[in-house]
């Protein structure tokens, strides 16, 4: 029985948001910015979408930007806010464990001389809002921090960063909830934020589909030109098939959140039991203040890169030992080194996060084969530390 437990890399296209998109890439094929019929419908099915993801939102329609997904958005808000507000100011402030989206986009941000100012976080990866605030000069025009994090799975007080940071006349606040979306019932209003980036693939809608919230007044400037769309926030023809399918999506996950994040978080704990009852592991991020779906482990003398990929190929369980952007590096976990973990214990890195279709047998299956993952990868880890005559070495 294949297991996939990497839903917070990406989850499955829910049948409801692909019946939503179907109509928009057959029949009603039209570009939404034409006057004809076929554009007419197009563009209604459009606006439709931009209004139930609106709702979820608890926003105006006209303040949500369609993109082509959570990477765009980011970039669209940090970009866009920055460089409409370079005459007034040029330090941006965020946290040291920030998805690579935002931190890699602050750092292309720096080479025009924007000042970034990377606050640290505590052993849970929170930030603390006293900080925040006694970062803020008068020529900070913007602070991006994240609603929850992809890795570890620990929330931040946006609300009160916000309000906190809004004291100050003029900052920008943006939130990636990007990782948060499908799980947080999310109200801009009482949030605070200006900007705030989400991206369909998360809560089981397509990818290459996101969305962006700019509250109304906020000025952005567009990051790609071309045509009026979106308000003139983000030209080129609408994806009106992957803006329903999102819209679908997240409106199904809205409905159904309550139910589904308390199933999550009694699986999530079964298998958190069960992996921690294994000496040398400990849980990552904050104990109570995180996602219901996520569960994130570090284990002592094991390579968990290692154990990902043998769970894989022997039991058939898809998992990752953090974000999927950067699974090609062989680089520790940003997050885990700036919440205090030395690059041996990092390595040890372990993801597991869970999703709406993930079963109850699939937990129980889950909770017998990574123990025996581990504990297989530690006596492999042990035994490289004996000579080819199997005496240890410095015996």
């Amino acid at each position: 029985m294949a297991v996939y437990l990497d839903h917070a890399a990406t989850t499955p296209l829910r049948p409801e948001a692909l019946e939503a998109m179907l109509p928009y890439l057959t029949d009603h094929f039209g570009n939404p910015s034409s006057n004809h019929r076929f554009g007419q419908r197009a563009r209604a099915g459009l606006d439709e979408a931009r209004e139930r993801v609106a709702r979820q939102l608890h926003a105006q329609p006209r303040e949500v930007v369609f993109t082509s997904g959570g990477t765009e958005s980011i970039n669209l808000a940090l970009k866009g806010a920055a460089w409409a507000a370079k005459a007034r100011g040029h330090r941006i402030i965020t946290t040291s464990i920030e998805h690579h989206a935002v931190g890699h986009t602050l750092r292309y941000l720096e080479k025009f001389g924007f000042e970034i100012v990377e606050l640290p976080v505590d052993r849970y990866g929170r930030v603390d809002p006293d900080e925040v605030e006694a970062a803020i000069t008068d020529k900070t025009i913007l602070v991006s921090v994240m609603y929850a994090n992809n890795e570890v799975g620990t929330v931040q007080p946006i609300a009160e960063l916000a309000e906190r940071v809004h004291r100050h006349r003029g900052i920008l606040v943006h939130c990636d909830a990007v990782q948060a979306a499908a799980h947080v019932d999310i109200d801009v209003s009482i949030l605070g934020v200006d900007l705030l980036s989400i991206s369909g693939h998360k809560f089981e809608g397509p990818k290459g589909a996101g969305a962006l919230y700019v509250r109304h007044g906020t000025h952005l400037l567009a990051q790609q030109q071309g045509g009026t769309q979106e308000r003139y926030r983000r030209a080129g023809t609408e994806d009106v098939a992957g803006a329903a399918g999102l819209a679908t999506a997240y409106e199904l996950a809205g409905r159904e959140r309550p139910q589904t994040a308390a199933r999550l978080r009694r699986q999530r704990d079964r298998l958190k039991r069960a992996i921690l009852a294994i000496e040398g592991t400990e849980l990552t991020g904050h104990p109570t203040e995180r996602l219901p779906h996520l569960l994130s482990i570090i284990a002592r003398d094991v390579d968990g890169g290692a154990v990902a990929l043998g769970l894989d190929l022997n039991d058939q369980i898809a998992c990752s030992v953090g974000s999927a952007c950067t699974s090609g590096s062989d680089e520790v976990s940003h997050v885990l080194a700036a919440i205090g973990y030395p690059d041996e214990e990092a390595r040890g890195a372990l993801r597991l996060s869970l999703g709406r279709t993930t079963t109850d047998a699939e937990i129980e299956a889950a909770s017998a084969a990574v123990p025996r993952a581990l504990l297989a990868a530690r006596e492999a880890a042990a035994s490289l530390a004996l000579d080819p005559l199997g005496v240890s070495v410095g015996a």
